[in-house]
């Protein structure tokens, strides 16, 4: 009966524990807020809260949404994020919210935010999106999408969106963190700081003309 009572233990903390680990992003709230202190020069895995007397309702509201990205730029995209570091509000809530504007044939690129799973809900337009699976499958999944239309894209994956309209597009993107973070794929390979030694690129992209990497770096800059 001891051993048996010590393997329902054992069974029950394991299980505990996986489902501890399979919650939101971010760490659980500790308190009812903690408004962040942006201006703190101290470091945590996070943002140091605000004194609680400092705290003012206008630390809950944000109008950062309300105006469109513009996008009169090379990719025809703009995206307007609302987390922890301008919305002070949203510090150890575990969310975060964009807004996408796309012009016609405008494009967000592949990318990924590795802290946050991201959960698409399309205003206006129409978009082609998707996202790829990691290795060894590669596999692609990707729909249109209409207004009204949701789809999600898996924490640290690869994916896009195209406006395939030919009308602007408005989307708004969700995170279960309050710091989802960004990497665009074309910027993180020829646009990083210092830039990735051209050996690298072309044994991983089969490019033997260096001139077309160089070429590549200016172009990919320019976004």
């Amino acid at each position: 009966m001891a051993r048996l009572s010590t393997a329902l233990a054992f069974a029950l903390v394991a299980t505990i524990s996986s489902s501890l680990l399979v919650q939101a992003a971010d760490e659980d709230m500790l308190q009812d807020f903690c408004v962040a202190d942006n201006a703190s020069k101290i470091k945590v895995n996070g943002v140091i809260c605000k004194a609680a007397e400092d705290v003012k309702a206008e630390d809950f509201k944000s109008s950062l949404l309300a105006t469109p990205g513009n996008t009169d730029n090379k990719l025809g995209s703009n995206v307007t994020l609302a987390s922890v570091s301008n919305f002070p509000g949203l510090n150890t809530f575990g969310v975060a919210l964009a807004r996408i504007d796309y012009a016609p044939g405008g494009t967000n690129p592949p990318h990924v935010h590795p802290r946050g799973t991201e959960l698409l809900f399309l205003l206006h337009g129409t978009l082609y999106v998707g996202f790829v699976t990691t290795l060894p499958d590669n596999k692609l999944f990707a729909q249109k999408l209409n207004p009204g239309d949701l789809f999600v894209f898996p924490r640290g994956l690869i994916h896009f969106q195209l406006n395939v309209g030919e009308e602007p597009a408005v989307g708004l993107a969700g995170f279960n963190s309050q710091n989802p973070g960004t990497s665009q794929v074309a910027r993180a390979v020829f646009d990083s700081n210092p830039p990735i030694n051209d050996d690298v690129i072309a044994k991983a992209f089969q490019i033997d003309d260096r001139a077309l990497i160089q070429k590549l770096r200016e172009l990919i800059s320019m976004t």
